[in-house]
């Protein structure tokens, strides 16, 4: 009987513990879901019920490294995916990710630009010198089709997806941006950036 009383004890602390750690995390998201202002609307629509990412999928970077998509947690991540080829709505979303990170002035270290490549196409020449600030990694694209998802009738490609630290895809940017639209979504990505400021901080090492 002592012996059983410990353990439920022993049990009873952990998941007090676990509450407590969980705690900042959950206040966070019920500041932004439910505790919203009247009139307050999100430009990119919210994943409901959040979606994992599949965490034992592997991904290679351009330099031939391959490691497992897991290891990208504890950062917001901006994503985009497009072929190797990358036409111009790829062209678009890659530029326009780069200025939504800029514009974010001290918090952009907070956020991580990702390009998924859904498949092993070269790249063109020419825009490698602007990814310098991105991560470029190849995915499979069955892997990338099962974890996001588009609008119906868009393709993947169409929309960016935004993730949050815990590796949750969480909202989908409207298909086809231009710059007003990027403007919005920056507006959506800062909320969430203060909503998560009590727990999130840039770099990898907390939630790893």
């Amino acid at each position: 009987m002592v012996e059983q009383s410990r353990t439920r004890t022993g049990r009873w602390k952990l998941l007090l513990l676990m509450l407590v750690f969980a705690a900042p995390v959950v206040l966070s998201y019920f500041t932004y879901y439910v505790i919203r202002p009247e009139g307050r609307t999100n430009f990119g629509t919210l994943i409901n019920p959040q979606r994992a990412m599949p965490e034992q999928a592997l991904v290679t970077a351009l330099d031939g490294s391959t490691r497992r998509l897991g290891e990208l947690k504890g950062q917001w991540l901006l994503v985009s995916v497009a072929p190797g080829a990358c036409d111009a709505t790829c062209r678009n979303n890659l530029y326009l990710q780069r200025q939504i990170r800029e514009s974010l002035g001290r918090e952009k270290d907070r956020l991580d630009w990702i390009w998924l490549v859904s498949d092993a196409q070269a790249l063109p020449s020419d825009i490698r010198a602007g990814l310098a600030q991105a991560s470029v990694l190849r995915m499979d694209g069955a892997d990338i089709a099962g974890w996001l998802q588009p609008e119906d009738g868009h393709a993947l490609a169409e929309h960016l997806y935004l993730v949050d630290p815990m590796g949750h895809w969480m909202m989908r940017m409207p298909a086809d941006l231009d710059a007003k639209g990027a403007a919005k979504a920056r507006r959506d990505i800062e909320r969430l950036l203060r909503a998560s400021s009590s727990w999130d901080r840039a770099g990898r090492e907390e939630l790893q």
